[in-house]
């Protein structure tokens, strides 16, 4: 944790966690092979439309955290995340969370469907 994400408590301010989550959701798409830009180049964009966070206990300065994004069903027009902020080494249970975004046409503003090669490359994930 750097110093300047910390408030005067040496806890790690709480509006921080929004960004780790994000750094989270873009990692964990970009090693499923769907970086952002690649979707963005496509037309598609993804906005946040549901932020849900539970703190459980404070991240202070100069902790290593490790942040688990997770997809948690089959995306259609959303895509839902869940997300645990650890500290390691004993990989302490701090955060937990979710956040749904929405596929939208960058053309039209409106609502889309998952693109298909995305929704193929994740479904063997999600069958029972």
């Amino acid at each position: 944790m750097r110093y300047s994400e910390t408030d005067k408590m040496n806890y790690v301010y709480y509006g921080h966690y929004a960004q780790y989550f994000e750094v989270g959701r873009v990692e964990a798409m970009r090693a499923l092979g769907f970086p952002y830009k690649d979707l963005e180049d496509c037309g598609i964009m993804l906005p946040v439309t549901w932020f849900d966070i539970r703190y459980l206990k404070p991240a202070t300065y100069d902790d290593l955290l490790v942040v688990r994004a997770s997809i948690i069903e089959l995306p259609g027009v959303k895509i839902k995340f869940q997300y645990e902020i650890l500290r390691k080494p004993e990989l302490t249970l701090l955060t937990t969370g979710s956040t749904t975004l929405v596929f939208v046409d960058m053309r039209t503003g409106k609502p889309t469907k998952c693109p298909e090669k995305m929704s193929l490359a994740l479904s063997p994930f999600f069958q029972n």
